[in-house]
């Protein structure tokens, strides 16, 4: 039976022969269909996933250069394209259509010899954060089933977690990374906004979107990011900012300045265990002598409302290209006019959540509203930036919780969608201001699940955050063991 370790000792053992890519392959497929209860996969590409490997271990066999995720085991959110492969953003709306395109990310994946075993479930079009918004069904936390995994890349993170791949890929745009690696005790990265390219990522807010990485190991995740990182002629909004070799740098003796935000730690929301964990880390932090300390961030309760304020009016420009015409299936009007058909489609495709979002957006862009609600709410991005400038020109890095509370229960937030907002407190920081975060696992729960703390740098400062994120000390492990 395979064990994955990290992508660097797999790559010892393919060079000493003791494995090849077709047995690793075929562990992951029987461990997928022995956990397939999780639900973490809206489609598995086991024949095309076979003969990847078959590939592959002959490529070895000739002496060719081997790529830098050489068999590499990789799964891929479902709002990810891959051509000729079916994505639908785990959505009704999007059901059988088939991609004409695969994202750059997957094209750069794909260059290094990976293998891409499935596409993973989510919340539909990556509105939620507990993965209970699919058409496809919710997705279970593999440590406690009865708990969600976090969303909206809940499969994404659950498949790292129960070790149905080995590193996967997911979205963030306002923690939909980093919130479910937290809740499955795994390593999530959301890089900088502009890092990878968006090019082939299904949009939910253009401006906020950023593909992220799930891994077991702060390694894995610095060469999946390597790999995938860089200028792409498809994308706009992508960097020029050139791309180091961040798995090659990541060992360092570095004493770094770490700031906190008092008002995040002393938060009511905040439960009072990652609460004395995270003081407890900062003080193991302070005694291997990097310097910790506190900064005042007046605007904490303005980051959620702004931030749905812009996501959902960024999603109802977004989501109407959907309508029946020119995606997915087309549902039979029986209203016989053009607004009968438009409406009869979008209201049996989407799901609930992504209607109340597209309304909230609609809402907050109508003309008696625009100015009280979405120019209030750039403005507050432009504070959020300027005092995130402000803290990086006198620190290195930004720590803070990753969540609220850890892994709640199905069912325990979903009436209450201002709570559920609220879990995103500590995440949606980083993608108002564009900075890269991760979430690092911290410890555990008296409940038995894990929880985390994230780190930030300044933007593009990657290579600093993953140097920073493996040098710290090492957390408690999760009590509980996998499936």
């Amino acid at each position: 039976m395979y064990q994955h370790q990290s992508i660097e000792q797999f790559h010892k053992e393919i060079e000493q022969g003791t494995i090849e890519c077709t047995r690793v392959v075929e562990h992951y497929l029987s461990r997928v269909s022995a956990t397939s209860h999780l639900n973490a996969f809206v489609e598995v590409f086991d024949a095309e996933a076979r003969e990847r490997a078959a590939e592959l271990d002959r490529k070895k066999s000739s002496g060719a250069r081997l790529g830098k995720l050489f068999g590499v085991v990789i799964g891929i959110k479902d709002v990810i394209c891959y051509k000729d492969h079916k994505v639908t953003a785990a959505s009704k709306i999007l059901k059988g259509f088939t991609s004409l395109y695969s994202a750059t990310a997957v094209e750069r994946l794909l260059a290094e010899d990976a293998i891409i075993i499935g596409s993973l479930n989510c919340d539909e079009f990556a509105m939620g954060s507990s993965n209970e918004h699919s058409a496809y069904g919710k997705v279970l936390n593999a440590l406690d089933e009865s708990r969600v995994p976090g969303g909206s890349s809940g499969g994404s993170a659950v498949a790292v977690q129960a070790g149905l791949c080995m590193v996967s890929l997911g979205s963030d745009t306002g923690g939909s990374v980093r919130q479910p690696a937290d809740f499955c005790g795994i390593i999530g990265l959301k890089p900088t906004y502009g890092r990878i390219s968006r090019y082939g990522l299904i949009a939910y807010a253009s401006s906020f979107d950023q593909i992220g990485i799930f891994s077991t190991t702060v390694e894995d995740a610095a060469l999946l990011l390597e790999v995938m990182a860089g200028q792409d002629e498809f994308d706009s909004t992508v960097s020029s900012e050139p791309v180091p070799a961040y798995s090659e740098n990541l060992d360092t003796t570095e004493k770094y300045r770490i700031a906190y935000f008092e008002e995040s730690l002393e938060h009511p929301s905040l439960d009072p265990e990652i609460r004395s964990a995270t003081y407890d880390f900062f003080k193991k932090l302070e005694s291997q002598g990097h310097k910790v300390s506190p900064v005042r961030f007046e605007y904490l309760d303005y980051i959620v409302p702004a931030y749905y304020i812009l996501t959902t009016a960024e999603a109802s420009s977004n989501l109407s290209r959907f309508d029946g015409v020119k995606y997915g299936p087309r549902e039979k009007n029986p209203a016989g006019d053009l607004t009968g058909f438009y409406q009869h489609n979008r209201s049996a495709g989407f799901g609930k959540e992504v209607k109340r979002r597209i309304m909230l957006g609609n809402f907050v862009l109508s003309s008696g509203y625009y100015d009280a609600y979405f120019t209030q709410a750039q403005r507050v991005r432009r504070l959020i930036i300027n005092k995130t400038d402000e803290v990086f020109r006198d620190f290195d890095l930004l720590l803070m919780p990753t969540v609220p509370s850890p892994a709640f229960p199905f069912g325990d937030k979903s009436k209450d969608p201002i709570e559920m907002f609220l879990a995103d407190l500590f995440t949606v920081f980083a993608n108002l201001s564009g900075i890269p975060a991760i979430s690092i696992p911290l410890s555990t729960h008296s409940n038995g699940m894990p929880f985390g703390v994230q780190v930030m740098t300044n933007r593009f400062k990657e290579l600093t955050l993953l140097r920073a994120s493996k040098s710290f000390p090492s957390p408690v492990e999760p009590t509980k063991e996998r499936p």
